[in-house]
Order: C-alpha cells, then sequence, then structure tokens
C-alpha cells in the first residue's frame, strides 16, 4: 500500500506561499492535503483491485475531481475530492488523467511507485455518469476536541449526500489524525508570527488522538446498500509540528492495528472486493 507513505512525503513539502508568503506544510485553509490522501486511495484501489483496472482499461469508468453530487430526496449537495464512476460522456481523446494528477497536485513518486503508476491502464478525467466509488478526506492535526463535532458532522453528511445520490456507490471517508505534542497552526500564526514569534498548540497525547478515534468510530458505517453509513473508513495517524520538519507515520497505537477495521491497508482490501462484487457486470 502507497496511500499514507505518499501523504508523510507530500507533507513534508511546504506548499506555495501563501498570501503573507509563509510556506505551510498543513494549512487548514487548504485541500492539499486530501486531495493528495484520495489519490492515494484510488492508486492502491488500482493496485487492488483486478477488475478495476479492467474497466479503465476498457473506459468503462473514468474518474471526476472536486465532483458534486447531489441527494436526490433533499437536494443536498456535496463536493467529493475524487469519485471513481461510469462516464457521461465519451473522454476527451488526450486529456488529463489520473497519472497527470501527479504533476497537478505536486506528488513526489519514487522510482518504485512511478514504476506501478506506468504499467497501471490510463484513467481518464471525464464527465461524471453514476458514481461507483465517492472519496471523501478530513484531517484532524490541532484543536482534536474542538474538532470533534465538526470531523462527525461533515463525514457523516459526506456518507448521507453519498448514498442519497446513488444506493450502489461505494461511500468511504480517510481519516488522517496527528498524534504530535504540539503543532504550528496556520490560524493562530498568521502572517510572519510563524516565523517570528511562533505559537505551538500544546495537545494532550495520546488521548486527543484517542478522543478523535472515538468519535470517528461513532460514525454509521453499513454492509448492505440497504443499510446507512460509509462502506469504508480509513485511518492515517501521523507525526508531525508543522513548522518545516519530518512527518511520520503512526504504526503502534492508538493508531489503527491490522485487526482494527479501519487499519488503512484492510480498508483498501475490503473496498477492492466490495468492488469487485458490487460491480462485476458493468
Amino acid at each position: 500500500m502507497y496511500g499514507p507513505d505518499l501523504l508523510v512525503r507530500f507533507l513534508e513539502t511546504p506548499a506555495a506561499p501563501d498570501k503573507w508568503g509563509v510556506r505551510w506544510q498543513y494549512n487548514s485553509r487548504s485541500d492539499r492535503h486530501s486531495k493528495v490522501g484520495c489519490w492515494g486511495i484510488a492508486l492502491d484501489l488500482l493496485m487492488t483491485s483486478s477488475l478495476l483496472r479492467s474497466h479503465a482499461a476498457d473506459g468503462k469508468v473514468v474518474l471526476g475531481v472536486n465532483h458534486t453530487m447531489r441527494d436526490f430526496s433533499t437536494s443536498r449537495k456535496k463536493d467529493l475530492d475524487l469519485v471513481i464512476a461510469r462516464p457521461a460522456s465519451p473522454a476527451e481523446e488526450g486529456g488529463p488523467t489520473f497519472a497527470s494528477l501527479v504533476d497537478r497536485f505536486g506528488i513526489q513518486l519514487n522510482p518504485e511507485e512511478q514504476a506501478v503508476l506506468a504499467a497501471l491502464p490510463e484513467l481518464r478525467i471525464a464527465p461524471v455518469g453514476a458514481v461507483l466509488i465517492a472519496l471523501e478526506a478530513k484531517a484532524c492535526m490541532t484543536a482534536h476536541v474542538k474538532a470533534l463535532p465538526r470531523i462527525y458532522d461533515e463525514l457523516n453528511s459526506s456518507h448521507l449526500c453519498i448514498h442519497g445520490a446513488s444506493k450502489q456507490a461505494l461511500a468511504i471517508a480517510y481519516v488522517q489524525v496527528n498524534a504530535a505534542k504540539e503543532f504550528l497552526s496556520s490560524v493562530k500564526n498568521p502572517k510572519d508570527d510563524a516565523r517570528v514569534r511562533p505559537e505551538f498548540t500544546k495537545h494532550r497525547q495520546p488521548t486527543d488522538t484517542e478522543r478523535l478515534l472515538t468519535k470517528v468510530s461513532e460514525i454509521p458505517r453499513r454492509s448492505a446498500s440497504s443499510e446507512v453509513g460509509f462502506d469504508g473508513i480509513g485511518v492515517t495517524v501521523l507525526d508531525f509540528r508543522n513548522d518545516g520538519g519530518p512527518v511520520q507515520v503512526v504504526s503502534k497505537t492508538p493508531a489503527p492495528q491490522p485487526d482494527d477495521p479501519f487499519f488503512y491497508a484492510s480498508m483498501i482490501v475490503r473496498m477492492a472486493s466490495e468492488y469487485d462484487t458490487t460491480f462485476s457486470k458493468i
């Protein structure tokens, strides 16, 4: 599985300067971490599901970026980071592809990952028809307790909207949690403060991370299209201060372990299996 390592490498490289000239690894006002996190999931799903690779090679599925889904019953709308869907119309020849997002998002691939991507069939970005997989990523890097209702409400509204638009669509949530003991917030350190008078937010770890993961565990999950909830939830626990230093994946508890339903690799395997079963006849 490549997703978590891709995310770590991406976050270690600060983004372009904001309007104050500060380059943040993580900025709460940016969705760069969400896009790259979902791109990594799509890569791992393509690697794991031979049927998804076959559908991509045959042009039966396309990729949608920032796709808006609308709940049929309530007209509620939600913008999803990435979706894999049936094409609404033929994809443009020579147009953007899943692979072209590497440059667009600024993803850094090592030689092994480059080879893996090059061996995959071309998955084109095109107008979206019926959504088959909807990917949504949310992060909690600081102020964990304050973020609890936001994380729950935003994710809960996502699966309700996705399945309000299509009961068969596989709704996947990717939660990124920071387990560092302190964090340099882009909100608390505007303008030059991050470089001259940095104010770090202190965390009570591992308690803060554990509380966030407990809240995530309360989000509904489903095992049949007649039920309500996400089809899969993956969690990556990170450790970084957002001060330009290293970013690490936390593998020990409180991070999900291999027997946990939120363990990233287990989520990918389960979602690939669900795709193979649900969409075998398209």
